[in-house]
């Protein structure tokens, strides 16, 4: 996987957790479980869309809890290297700088995340052989060994090693996602989104923030809440006249060949630039090809761009696609 941590340089940090495209994701995945079950209540699925974002809020915060898993368990070995009945002169004097860390000590007493951890009783408790591995995984790569042997010390230092560990490590660790798919059926294939989310976190930590440092909200305010809401019920009561909009696109298509998971993201993309007045027809259509791209077939991203800009003009000339906003006003 691509170094995080680079492209976070490139970014501003955001102050919430979850993101317009995350939530696109999970309507998706909701909407495929819904037009599987002709019969099922709408409200049902509402539910269980914002239970499955609660979830992912969960994960970031028992994911956060993990690097202080690790630090107290290699604080243990120094421990129990100081117990040998012939200890060494390296046991005695053992190098304390990675479970010193000032980051790591920072996440340990934060409120914010000790409060949630106490609320949600996430733990590491049934998994210890998961945090020795990685420990010891962790403790041979050249960016650890090199932090270790720095005889200097700082804040900024600190905080580059930890965004190191979930970047480099956490996210390729072998067995962490079966463990993590273990524990719950959402959290399956949100692992990166999620440790980005940790790296933004960490990366805007201040050493005199202390233990209130903050952490990420899970919506920036109601509008993200109300986009979620509005982009999965509009699917679905729009999701006929819509099927039929787009068939008249692909009459030199075989329409029963086109997968279905781009059927419903062609809705969404619809739906999505019909309701929502401020964003922009290329934002909409760009996320939309990402997400195609990881969820359906290689070609499928080539085949939504044409599609929807030939759709997205046709509804524009309508007047039944209308933008407002700064920036929007006008748009072609």
């Amino acid at each position: 996987m691509q170094h995080l941590y680079n492209e976070l340089q490139k970014r501003q940090v955001l102050s919430i957790m979850i993101s317009r495209r995350i939530l696109r994701i999970k309507i998706m995945q909701l909407l495929y479980a819904y037009f599987q079950q002709t019969e099922a209540p709408l409200d049902k699925f509402e539910k269980e869309l914002f239970f499955s974002i609660q979830k992912t809020y969960d994960l970031y915060h028992y994911l956060l809890l993990l690097i202080i898993e690790i630090a107290d368990y290699a604080n243990s070995r120094i421990e129990i290297a100081k117990q040998k009945k012939i200890p060494s002169r390296e046991d005695l004097n053992p190098n304390t700088k990675f479970v010193n860390n000032q980051v790591i000590n920072m996440l340990r007493s934060n409120r914010q995340l000790c409060q949630y951890l106490n609320n949600t009783k996430l733990t590491w408790v049934n998994t210890p052989e998961i945090i020795k591995k990685l420990h010891n995984h962790i403790r041979m790569n050249e960016y650890f060994k090199e932090y270790m042997e720095d005889q200097e010390t700082g804040f900024e230092q600190d905080k580059r090693l930890v965004i190191d560990i979930y970047t480099h490590d956490v996210v390729n660790f072998e067995g962490m996602y079966q463990i993590l798919e273990e524990q719950s059926i959402y959290w399956n294939d949100e692992v990166e989104f999620v440790i980005s989310m940790i790296a933004k976190t960490i990366k805007g930590f201040r050493k005199e923030d202390g233990d209130e440092a903050k952490l990420l909200t899970l919506f920036k305010n109601t509008e993200d809440r109300e986009f979620a809401k509005t982009l999965f019920r509009k699917t679905v009561l729009r999701s006929n006249e819509y099927s039929q909009l787009i068939e008249s696109y692909t009459e030199n298509w075989d329409v029963d060949r086109i997968a279905f998971v781009d059927f419903l993201i062609l809705e969404m993309a619809i739906t999505e630039a019909v309701e929502f007045t401020s964003i922009p027809t290329r934002v909409t259509i760009n996320e939309y090809i990402e997400i195609a791209k990881f969820y359906s077939t290689e070609k499928s991203g080539i085949f939504i761009n044409g599609l929807l800009d030939k759709i997205f003009r046709h509804l524009k000339d309508e007047q039944v696609i209308k933008k407002a906003g700064r920036g929007l006003i006008g748009e072609v």
